[in-house]
């Protein structure tokens, strides 16, 4: 009965379904986390203790007495603890790639919108300086005005100069 008045009742919206349960961890600290894992898996450090680890077992299994000797010849335990490494690996590796991918982009907007403001200032320092030669082209240059106050100069020198004269007549006076 009861299902049928949920059925009856179209007037009215559903009941909210379960809602989906969030990992209580965080993306970002996951994120760095693979990040950390994946730089530590492409060093050579890694490689070194991998390849040691790897010679170890093998020999390990191969020289060791029979009673001692925990994976027999096709290293079945090594092939699978490779396998179980490379597939935790892999998916690390990609996020810290994909994360890499969001830094580089978030990287390339900013440059571009660094280089449109460069080319914005450029465009308006080329403006300022074709308006800067427009108007020196109205301004006295240095050589028209040394060329006024030469002019000047000698002007002045020849008004201060005394008019050219009869010579002065001396005149000898004796003691009175």
């Amino acid at each position: 009965m009861a299902r049928e008045t949920r059925r009856a009742r179209l007037d009215q919206p559903r009941a909210p379904r379960r809602a989906v349960v969030r990992s209580p961890y965080d993306p970002e600290t996951f994120g760095r986390l693979s990040e950390r894992i994946s730089r530590f898996i492409g060093s050579w450090r890694f490689i070194a203790y991998m390849s040691a680890f790897v010679a170890t077992w093998m020999l390990w299994n191969v020289l060791a007495p029979e009673d001692l000797k925990f994976d027999e010849w096709p290293f079945i335990g090594l092939t699978l603890m490779l396998s179980l490494q490379a597939s935790y690996a892999a998916p690390l590796i990609l996020l810290s790639q994909n994360r890499q991918t969001d830094r580089d982009r978030v990287q390339y907007w900013e440059d571009r919108a660094r280089i449109d403001r460069i080319i914005a200032d450029e465009d308006f320092l080329t403006r300022e300086m074709a308006s800067l030669r427009l108007a020196v082209n109205e301004v006295a240059t240095r050589d028209f005005v040394r060329d006024q106050l030469r002019e000047l100069i000698e002007e002045l020198q020849e008004a201060d100069s005394p008019p050219p004269s009869t010579p002065a007549r001396t005149t000898k006076a004796g003691p009175e």
